[in-house]
């Protein structure tokens, strides 16, 4: 039976190197979404490149806490350079996020994605899965519930592997199954599964895409990936390799043909489910 995988490429914006190499899968159809980092100096002279995008691709916005500087100037004024990952998670579960400003950060980042491309996201995620922490995962759910149409979220309630069992349970026991949870209280669309963690120097990218695939479920997932070129004046990118080797497998016929023996078929799996399907779970707090 034909099972549906959707493939996002993160990241697009962070660089020009890396922009050009999603929007040319993205242009040949090799990737069904794309998650724009907005706060990056480079965002919007990238975003020309998202221009004309087949149909079948869906764009979306990319939270960003963990890397360079706010967008906004309250924000920035408590954090002149966004913190680390360890740090932002540790603040999020002690409940010591600067709720008001952390809003107005999520607010500003939306505000350039819909100034660069003229229309809202079709969905919201995290770089380095930020969206679903606390403070933050209510903030983001609010206001995605004020966008119109309101867009689709990434699910990080699900991760499946093969392998690096413990990076998966961290991104889902830091907030991926409370963000699960409220997506069905709150009927918003989302992936059922995702797929796509490694450590990201395994130099055999197509043995994971093969993993990946026979994990991947009846009711479908969402992949999300790294892939990205280089051009010279690009800042330092610590998995530049890693966004190579993904470029240059999405790209080529390998990919096809690992699909095909897997029966696997691009294309959208966001999906609501109704709030009975929680059997009792209480809301997340």
């Amino acid at each position: 039976m034909t099972r549906i995988l959707a493939v996002c490429a993160d990241d697009f914006g962070l660089a020009p190197g890396i922009s050009a190499g999603i929007a040319k899968l993205a242009h040949a159809q090799r990737l069904t979404a794309i998650s724009c980092i907005t706060n990056s100096p480079h965002f919007e002279a990238s975003a020309a490149l998202l221009n004309d995008l087949p149909a079948s691709v869906d764009v979306g916005l990319h939270l960003n806490f963990t890397e360079g500087r706010p967008l906004s100037a309250r924000l920035a004024r408590r954090w002149p350079t966004l913190p680390s990952m360890p740090r932002l998670i540790a603040q999020a579960h002690l409940r010591r996020l600067p709720i008001s400003q952390v809003r107005n950060e999520v607010h500003a980042q939306l505000a350039a994605f819909n100034r660069a491309l003229g229309r809202p996201p079709a969905f919201i995620d995290g770089h380095q899965h930020v969206h679903h922490l606390p403070g933050l995962r209510r903030i983001m759910l609010d206001m995605v519930e004020h966008v119109q149409p309101i867009p689709a979220v990434r699910n990080t309630g699900r991760l499946l592997g093969p392998g690096f069992g413990f990076k998966r349970w961290v991104i889902e026991r830091t907030g991926g199954r409370a963000l699960a949870v409220e997506l069905v209280q709150r009927v918003i669309a989302h992936n059922p599964a995702l797929l796509g963690a490694y450590d990201f120097v395994d130099a055999d990218y197509r043995s994971r895409m093969r993993g990946w695939l026979a994990e991947l479920p009846a009711e479908g997932g969402l992949l999300f990936c790294h892939p990205g070129s280089h051009v010279d004046g690009d800042p330092a990118d610590g998995i530049r390799a890693a966004r190579e080797r993904e470029l240059a497998y999405l790209g080529s016929a390998a990919f096809d043909e690992d699909l095909t023996a897997a029966q696997v078929t691009l294309g959208r799996v966001w999906r609501t489910v109704l709030p009975q399907a929680l059997n009792g779970r209480s809301r997340p707090g």
